[in-house]
């Protein structure tokens, strides 16, 4: 009768605890596109799975790419720092260290090196590798996660803030990402730091603003929002100006980041395929609400998939290359230089590149 007892007071404890302890997700109904899966210009292939592996000893997690006025490549690493390839002996070497979590890289007009940090807000990188906030608040709000960037000829830095969880606070970007994923609550933005030292608002309510970057002709800005698989195009000048619309929709993963290619195209990473629980509970507030109480381990997690998607302006898919087994995995995105094409990756321990003679 005890152990009955013991163990009725142990599964009401539990029912409560499941039912009712307090998350810090607030989950918003949402009805997610039919996963189509790996089918049409995203069937399975293995033409990722070519790439050159460099290893990076000691770190991890080389997020993005950015080559500088000198010819090298950077990447921004899980540790904080920023990682230099020398280009004559494919050598990476220390540059310098953020003190937080460098994510979205890339090199101004000036030469200067520009950080989207998810711990520390946009930041600079002088010339001797030491580093400048420029930004950590927006519109009287803090910037939580700051994600990735790109820059116009005129200096501006457009940058995302990713979700209103607290990247330094949480300790971890994934799981603050995750957290955005789960809530569905729009909370992503897409800011701009002028040289003058404003900073504003240009878009509001994004899924997990995530990559951004430029069009060929510097009009409008590509933002990827992961919560929702898709990309869109914010018009910032011309007769469309302040508008928004869908450029790729329904991808097969969970995009990252994109960058400007060659010959118009543009370069997206899925960083992990979709999971088949997030898509079905998106109508159901309550039940995420109580995933989120469930042990980490037995939560929906990420899995290893390589994929990279080059596009064009219209939607159209130029390129589709994956590596289901890996390595790479975890594609966050790719760079294109003269012989390779370079891959990104939330938690590799390398950096990986594919000949040009692979990829199309």
């Amino acid at each position: 009768m005890r152990r009955a007892l013991i163990a009725l007071a142990i599964l009401t404890l539990a029912l409560l605890w499941l039912l009712a302890w307090p998350v810090p997700v607030d989950p918003v109904a949402w009805q997610p596109p039919i996963d189509r899966g790996y089918t049409g210009d995203h069937a399975l292939n293995t033409r990722l799975a070519a790439a050159e592996i460099i290893p990076i000893d000691g770190d991890d997690g080389p997020e993005d790419l950015s080559i500088g006025p000198d010819g090298a490549l950077y990447c921004s690493m899980h540790s904080g720092a920023i990682l230099r390839l020398d280009p004559t002996t494919d050598r990476l070497e220390p540059y310098a260290t953020t003190g937080g979590r460098p994510l979205g890289i890339e090199h101004g007009p000036d030469g200067r090196l520009y950080v989207a940090d998810a711990f520390r807000g946009l930041l600079r990188v002088e010339a001797d590798g030491a580093t400048t906030v420029l930004a950590d608040t927006a519109d009287g709000r803090r910037i939580a996660y700051a994600d990735d960037l790109d820059i116009a000829a005129d200096g501006t830095v457009y940058f995302t803030d990713a979700t209103r969880f607290d990247a330094r606070a949480i300790g971890d970007t994934f799981k603050a990402s995750l957290l955005d994923i789960n809530e569905h609550g729009g909370h992503g933005r897409l800011l701009a730091w002028r040289p003058d030292g404003s900073v504003t608002t240009v878009v509001d309510g994004l899924q997990f603003a995530n990559g951004v970057t430029l069009d060929h002709r510097g009009d409008a800005a590509l933002i990827v929002e992961s919560g929702s698989y898709r990309v869109v195009r914010h018009h910032l000048r011309g007769p469309r100006a302040g508008e928004t619309e869908v450029v790729l929709d329904n991808l097969p993963g969970f995009p990252d980041n994109v960058a400007r290619g060659r010959d118009g195209r543009y370069w997206v990473g899925l960083v992990s395929p979709r999971n088949a629980i997030i898509d079905r509970l998106g109508g159901s507030p309550f039940l995420r609400r109580i995933i989120e109480r469930l042990p980490a381990f037995v939560r929906p997690n990420a899995k290893a998939h390589g994929h990279l998607i080059a596009f064009d302006d219209a939607g159209r898919i130029l390129a589709d290359l994956q590596a289901p087994d890996g390595p790479p995995v975890y594609t966050t995105g790719a760079l294109e230089t003269d012989r390779y094409l370079y891959v990104s990756s939330l938690r590799a321990e390398h950096l990986a590149r594919l000949p040009w003679a692979e990829v199309f």
